[in-house]
């Protein structure tokens, strides 16, 4: 028998008492000291399930919080308070610290720079640890990403935390701070050749006075062409001074690049032709100079052609409050001819006089600062930018960001295609060594190192993206409206591809095809770019079913292929003007037919007859042009309108006929109408289909 155990302060218990641990054996039989034997029948009973422990109030509060939702619908789930999760990070991070003081490790605290967004990877290698390490971080915190993927910053700030590192927190446009230097104040710095652009309206001889004003100069003589894209010269006068000269185009086209030429200008010569006169582009070019706020000279052009009048343009240009010193102003005027090399000297003299009064001067030592003039994808030489250095000094080997690309400077041409080792302020060069063609009228700058310039460049990158997204969000409704209209047949579109040699045509060509077509049909650009056509570009074509227009540039033998086995067009083009008109017969092919009205003449109603089976019949006399069986009419009745519809019965005595002309007698009976009365008069029209017009 088992002892009982007496309650303390019992006398009657045992002063000794030896107890036998209570063994279980596998069969489920109690050993309290009894031999041991073969296990009974009775003995093998299945072992119950442990009894669900009940719990007292202390464990309960050991067990966690109760969820204010559970508690509310009464469910028994404990969920993990916010506050255990940090004492237990806490403990870990102690344990961490504990084990790196016991290995002698000193521990290095750093200052992380955190920017808006970053990827994981790049968090790592900011606080120097292992990616693997800050995924198990940002798992620990509920945050599944991988290494290539980004966080925000709210986010990287609590990992950077977790690691023991200082949070130096930066909004991401931070990395073009100090980008740009402060202006010089220094009056000592040398003084620097005048920029020049050259403007006026197409045909009115631009190219041909630069051309003539190039043969004067005297250090390049006859010799050293140039290349026909760079649009940016450098000449040397006989004084022995510098100019620098941008051509533009006159085309209504290229307003982009007209005002881009004025922006970076000190000075504009406006090109008129004594012939034409002030014309749509000369007025646009005064506009663009007097918004960049330039001084203008006014090269009246052609004077060598008979019976021109210079004088008939002094006066036009007062209507746009250009006076010339002829005329008492301040604007300089300069009658030349291109062609004959009449005054060209006296326009120099204009050039330099105003560069003196406007004292030009920059500082050669320093960081190259300007503008992409023009930009182009090579085939052999890859982008090339011609930029017009501003400010500084550019070398080769410098590294520079333009626009939203950089690269180092592999190889610098000057306008005459010779080597240079370094390009001073107001000097035009084209650069060799970019990532990729820079947008023209964008700055570029030279930076310290590689580093910055490719975080500058991914910023760039990024923004221009983020841009275009929420430019596509924003008319995302009218996109759509526009896609349900084009699947109903309310509005069709021609969808056309723009691949050119330079940036500045694509652009133009953009522009002016934008402007083709009306709420019917729409001229879509899905893509403007520079370089040979390539299989991509074939592609995009294809699943769209565009146009591909090429404009002084070829296809890539994989691209014809590909072209010729998908029916993708490709219209080669060297011409702006016939670009435009291609493409507008495209959008006029799309247009649904006009229903237009024609005229035929006018009839007066003498007598009406009523007819058995026909109705009132009225007796005419066809007073004006002819009336034909079919036609429309309206019937008038003290010249207002009381009916329209179509004519049933032509007769003449008792005969159909087909017409009857002014002057004679027929018999007309209307469709569906007998209200006709003596007095009335009947005109009638026919309807045509024409083809549409924008």
């Amino acid at each position: 028998p088992v002892p009982t155990i007496a309650p303390p302060g019992d006398v009657t218990a045992p002063s000794k008492l030896t107890l036998r641990p209570r063994t279980t054996r596998d069969d489920g039989d109690d050993d309290r000291g009894r031999r041991a034997g073969p296990p009974s029948a009775a003995a093998r009973k299945p072992v119950q399930p442990p009894a669900k422990k009940t719990l007292v109030p202390s464990d309960r509060r050991r067990e966690g919080r109760i969820d204010v939702n559970a508690a509310i619908e009464g469910e028994d789930e404990r969920t993990r308070s916010i506050a255990s999760v940090r004492r237990a990070r806490e403990r870990e991070r102690r344990q961490q610290e504990l084990a790196r003081l016991r290995s002698g490790a000193e521990r290095v605290v750093r200052d992380v720079v955190v920017p808006e967004t970053i990827t994981v990877q790049e968090l790592a290698n900011r606080m120097a640890a292992r990616g693997g390490e800050v995924v198990k971080a940002l798992f620990r915190m509920g945050v599944m990403a991988t290494l290539t993927q980004s966080i925000d910053a709210d986010t990287a700030e609590l990992v950077v935390q977790e690691f023991g590192h200082r949070v130096k927190r930066v909004a991401e446009g931070d990395v073009e701070i100090g980008l740009v230097a402060e202006e010089d104040t220094d009056t000592d710095m040398p003084p620097r050749p005048p920029v020049v652009t050259i403007m006026g309206h197409v045909d009115h001889g631009k190219t041909s006075l630069l051309d003539a004003l190039r043969k004067t100069d005297v250090a390049a003589g006859e010799a050293g062409g140039i290349t026909q894209h760079i649009g940016a010269y450098q000449v040397q006068v006989p004084s022995g001074d510098r100019v620098t000269f941008i051509d533009t185009p006159g085309h209504a086209a290229f307003t982009a690049m007209r005002a881009r030429g004025a922006s970076v200008t000190d000075m504009v010569v406006l090109v008129v032709a004594a012939d034409d006169g002030v014309m749509p582009q000369t007025i646009e070019a005064i506009a663009h100079a007097k918004a960049a706020e330039v001084p203008l000279i006014v090269a009246i052009n052609k004077i060598d052609k008979p019976g021109v009048k210079p004088d008939r343009v002094r006066q036009e240009l007062l209507q746009h409050e250009i006076v010339v010193e002829s005329l008492g102003g301040e604007t300089q005027e300069i009658e030349v001819s291109a062609t004959q090399k009449i005054n060209l000297d006296k326009l120099l003299e204009a050039i330099s006089l105003q560069a003196e009064i406007l004292d030009l001067r920059a500082n050669p030592d320093r960081g190259a600062e300007g503008t992409v003039i023009e930009s182009k994808l090579d085939r052999g030489r890859g982008p090339v930018a011609t930029v017009l250095v501003q400010k500084g000094t550019l070398r080769q080997g410098d590294i520079v960001v333009a626009g939203a690309e950089w690269g180092r400077v592999r190889a610098m041409l000057d306008d005459k295609g010779r080597q240079s080792k370094e390009a001073g302020p107001s000097a035009p060069v084209e650069v060799l060594g970019l990532s990729g063609v820079p947008g023209a009228g964008e700055s570029f700058v030279v930076v310290d190192d590689e580093a910055r310039a490719r975080e500058i460049s991914e910023f760039r990158t990024r923004k221009a993206r983020e841009k275009q997204v929420a430019a596509i969000g924003a008319g995302r409704g009218s996109l759509n409206e526009m896609l349900a209209r084009i699947q109903a047949g309310e509005q069709k579109e021609v969808a056309v591809v723009v691949k050119a040699d330079v940036q500045g045509s694509s652009e133009a060509i953009g522009v002016t095809l934008g402007k083709i077509g009306n709420e019917e049909v729409r001229v879509r650009v899905l893509h403007s770019g520079v370089g040979q056509i390539t299989e991509t570009d074939i592609q995009l074509a294809k699943a769209s079913d565009a146009v591909v227009v090429a404009f002084n540039v070829r296809a890539t033998a994989q691209a014809r292929e590909l072209a010729q086995r998908d029916g993708v067009e490709i219209r080669y083009y060297s011409i702006i003007y016939e670009v435009a008109d291609d493409i507008e017969e495209l959008v006029r092919g799309k247009l649904a037919p006009v229903q237009r009205e024609k005229f035929l003449g006018y009839a007066q109603i003498l007598q009406v007859f009523e007819v058995k089976r026909i109705g009132n019949v009225a007796g005419c006399r066809v007073t004006e042009g002819v009336v034909r069986r079919g036609c429309g009419v309206r019937l008038l009745r003290d010249g207002v309108v009381i009916h329209q519809g179509e004519l049933s019965t032509l007769r003449r005595f008792k005969d159909d006929v087909k017409e009857v002309t002014s002057g004679y007698e027929c018999g007309m009976g209307f469709t569906n109408y007998n209200d006709i009365r003596v007095g009335d008069q009947i005109e009638c029209y026919e309807t045509e289909t024409v083809a549409a017009t924008l």
